[in-house]
């Protein structure tokens, strides 16, 4: 099997939030994403906290994958492009249960006006 750099296809999702998000007492975000290389959850750029991208940033992992329903692309940081990769360790997303934004009980009503 070949290695992809920046992908381990066995590193589990950290959690089926964003995980700074999560350890605020107001954090929440739009949309999740997977760090492909160690499966830390992160919010996405336009969240209001951008943890995914920092996590990137911070870390030097280049790879990150729709942690949403539905979606299986990937999104590299430092090409700026789509990317193919392998199918990743479970789960794929976050739970169907769970809301978009999210978590619901720290949505702001007015939370499109927080968004980028």
């Amino acid at each position: 099997m070949t290695q992809t750099p920046g992908i381990d296809p066995a590193a589990v999702p950290s959690g089926t939030g964003c995980a700074e998000c999560l350890a605020t007492p107001d954090g929440w975000w739009l949309h999740l994403r997977r760090c492909a290389q160690c499966g830390h959850i992160g919010c996405c750029e336009s969240s209001p906290s951008q943890h995914a991208s920092a996590h990137s940033k911070n870390t030097g992992h280049p790879l990150i994958r729709s942690f949403e329903p539905g979606e299986d692309w990937f999104w590299s940081y430092p090409t700026e492009e789509y990317y193919d990769g392998p199918a990743l360790a479970g789960p794929q997303h976050h739970p169907l249960s769970q809301t978009v934004p999210g978590p619901a009980e720290r949505v702001p009503a007015d939370w499109q006006r927080h968004v980028h």
